[in-house]
C-alpha cells in the first residue's frame, strides 16, 4: 500500500456525532473528500440534512440521523439504521459536545453561587455524550476487529481554563476514557482497533461565541488572552483540524492509539516567554 493510499477512507463507513456543529461541518467535509460514507448524527433534522447536501455536492455519500447522544435507545436505533443500510461501521468521531451557557461562571460571579446542575449538564454532554456512542458504535468496530474511534478533548484538559468548570472536568474525563478504551480494546480485540483524541485549540464556534466576541464582532478580553498565549498569535480555523482527523481515522496512523493530539497553534507548548 502506497503512502497516499494509507490516508484514504474510500468506502469506509464513518459515524459523526455532533455533525451539525461548526467543527462537525469541517469533519464531515474532510471525510467526504477522503471518500468515506458518512452518517451525520445531530439533534436538528434541518442542519443534518444541510450536511448531507454538502457531502453530495462534494460527490460523496451521507445519511442524516436525528438522535440525542445522551439517549442510549436513540443511539442504538441509529446504529441499527446504519447497519441496515451499509452493513458495518469502520469509524466513529465523537464530536458532540461543547459548553452550555448556564455552566459558564462569570468573573464577577460568586463561584459558589453558580448553578451546580448546569455544571453537571456540561459534564454529561461532553463525557457521557462520548461514552454512550462509543459503547454502542464501538461494539460494532470491536467485534469486526478493525476500526478507529476519535474523541474530542480540549486545552482545558491540559491547562485549566477559568469560567468553564463542567467543560474542564468533562475533558479531563475524555482523556482518561480515551486511554482506558484504547488499552482495553487492543488487549481484548487486537491491534487493529484504535482510540485517540484530538485536542483543538481555540476555534470560534456557536458555543463559545459569546465568550470570545462582542456584538460588533470584535474580540473580547478573554479571546485576546488566548491569542496572546498562542505562538501563532491567532485563533484556529476549523479546517485546520481536518488533516489530523483523517490521519487518525486512516491506516496512516496504524500504530497510534491512546494518544491526544493537540491542534492548537502551539498554545499547550508555550510558556509565554
Amino acid at each position: 500500500m502506497g503512502i497516499l493510499e494509507k490516508f484514504s477512507l474510500n468506502g469506509k463507513v464513518i459515524v459523526v456525532t455532533g455533525g451539525t456543529g461548526i467543527l462537525g461541518k469541517s469533519f464531515v467535509k474532510a471525510l467526504a473528500e477522503a471518500g468515506a460514507k458518512i452518517c451525520i448524527i445531530g439533534r436538528s433534522q434541518e442542519k443534518a440534512d444541510e450536511r448531507v447536501k454538502l457531502v453530495e455536492t462534494l460527490g460523496g455519500t451521507a445519511i442524516a440521523v436525528v438522535a440525542d447522544v445522551l439517549n442510549e435507545e436513540e443511539v442504538v436505533a441509529a446504529k441499527n439504521l446504519i447497519l441496515e443500510k451499509w452493513g458495518t461501521i469502520d469509524g466513529l468521531v465523537n464530536a458532540a459536545g461543547g459548553n452550555i451557557p448556564g455552566a459558564t461562571i462569570g468573573p464577577d460571579q460568586n463561584l459558589f453561587d453558580s448553578n451546580v446542575q448546569d455544571t453537571i449538564k456540561a459534564i454529561e454532554l461532553n463525557l457521557y455524550g462520548t461514552i454512550i456512542p462509543t459503547h454502542v458504535f464501538g461494539r460494532v468496530i470491536a467485534e469486526k476487529g478493525r476500526g478507529s474511534i476519535i474523541n474530542i478533548s480540549s486545552l482545558a484538559a491540559s491547562r485549566p481554563l477559568t469560567r468553564v468548570l463542567g467543560y474542564t472536568v468533562a475533558k479531563h474525563g475524555i482523556d482518561g476514557f480515551t486511554k482506558w478504551m484504547a488499552t482495553e480494546l487492543a488487549l481484548r480485540y487486537g491491534d487493529k482497533v484504535r482510540v485517540n483524541a484530538i485536542a483543538p485549540g481555540v476555534f470560534l464556534t456557536d458555543q463559545n461565541r459569546a465568550l470570545l466576541t462582542r456584538e460588533d464582532g470584535s474580540y473580547t478580553e478573554r479571546a485576546q488572552k488566548f491569542i496572546n498565549g498562542t505562538p501563532y498569535s491567532r485563533l484556529g480555523d476549523p479546517s485546520e483540524l481536518e488533516g489530523t482527523l483523517i490521519y487518525l481515522l486512516s491506516d496512516a496512523s496504524a500504530f497510534v492509539s491512546g494518544e491526544t493530539v493537540f491542534v492548537d497553534g502551539g498554545f499547550n507548548s508555550w510558556s509565554g516567554v
